[in-house]
């Protein structure tokens, strides 16, 4: 029998986010183990492919207890697939590298220059585009941002400020805060935009210090959420995006598309939907950036297009996608097209 996972008892919303981080499930056994799925133990790969496991536990909890095709257990359970060496798959799926321009800093495209906030997340999703990004070498935080501070001063077309990582919310509001107050003196920032997990699988994290930071700015804000299924967005995720809508927060969500666990016209309506329920646009659909270990969620752009015409049938336009790609060396990301 398939039920609701048993940890949403064990749930303590009074405690600092940052408890709620080092409670994290980090053993893949542990997590098998607490849905009832033991058995599925002996298909582990070893040392988890080569890319830890991380997950909270009130993200364990919105699974399906017994189920083992379970959405969000399947984006973060590691799988034997991810040891396949696949052909067209790379460590640097997006040129990430390629676009260094500063320590810590991206600058793919114009107008807006991306930092590697932080090398830390919150969850650690088995599709991630950057499981193999060497952020020992890349944190843009390091010497209180100097360098890419000294980068934007010289690039004064810069309007838009992109926080990315990692999670830059995995970074202690302290430093973000040390970021911003340096910004007040690049008068050509405008924007900063906050690419983040950490409000749909530990909504611990929009806490009282963080929505007086962001009250606090003068910039335009913008957060990019990412869900990829109606399920990982409980009351709690509703409740922390409320305060970030209050706190003068644009909010958008970017999804990826991933076989077995939202490639379904009818679960992405819903996933539409229930954003903007919690006052979040849908921005972005991506087919899957092909970073080593992770072909196995790959559709193709055939059905990928078929999904889409059938949200575009359901749905009204605010509430669609735009369905892209990013090619390394594009100056945007590329829409996904018929031939």
């Amino acid at each position: 029998m398939i039920t609701a996972s048993p940890l949403s008892a064990q749930q303590s919303p009074s405690k600092d986010w940052r408890h709620h981080w080092r409670e994290s499930v980090t053993d893949a056994r542990e997590l098998l183990n607490l849905l009832g799925l033991d058995a599925l133990t002996e298909s582990l790969p070893d040392a988890d492919a080569g890319f830890a496991v991380r997950v909270p536990r009130s993200f364990i909890a919105r699974m399906r207890h017994g189920d083992p095709r379970d959405p969000l257990l399947l984006q973060v359970l590691p799988q034997l697939a991810e040891c396949d060496e696949t052909p067209g798959y790379a460590a640097d799926a997006v040129g990430d590298m390629d676009a260094r321009s500063a320590h810590g800093v991206l600058h793919k495209y114009r107008g807006r220059a991306l930092l590697i906030a932080s090398g830390a997340c919150a969850i650690n999703c088995r599709y991630c585009f950057r499981r193999h990004f060497p952020y020992g070498e890349e944190i843009a935080a390091t010497a209180g941002w100097r360098e890419a501070l000294n980068y934007l001063r010289t690039h004064q077309d810069v309007e838009e400020l992109i926080l990315s990582g990692g999670d830059p919310l995995a970074l202690s509001t302290a430093k973000l805060t040390e970021l911003t107050t340096q910004l007040d003196a690049l008068p050509h920032v405008r924007r900063l935009r906050l690419h983040t997990r950490l409000p749909v699988v530990l909504p611990e994290r929009i806490d009282d210090t963080l929505i007086a930071w962001l009250n606090s700015l003068a910039l335009q804000k913008v957060v990019v959420l990412h869900a990829n299924h109606a399920r990982e967005l409980d009351e709690t995720v509703a409740a922390a995006c409320t305060r970030l809508r209050a706190a003068g927060v644009t909010l958008l969500n970017q999804s990826v598309l991933l076989r077995g666990v939202n490639d379904d016209g009818d679960t992405l309506c819903d996933l539409s939907s229930r954003l903007f329920e919690c006052g979040v646009l849908p921005y972005y659909l991506h087919q899957l950036d092909r970073v080593q270990g992770a072909a196995h969620f790959e559709i193709d752009d055939a059905r990928a297009l078929e999904l889409l015409a059938h949200m575009r049938d359901r749905l009204p336009g605010f509430l669609l996608p735009r369905l892209v790609r990013e090619v390394a060396g594009d100056p945007a990301k590329r829409p996904v097209e018929r031939p």
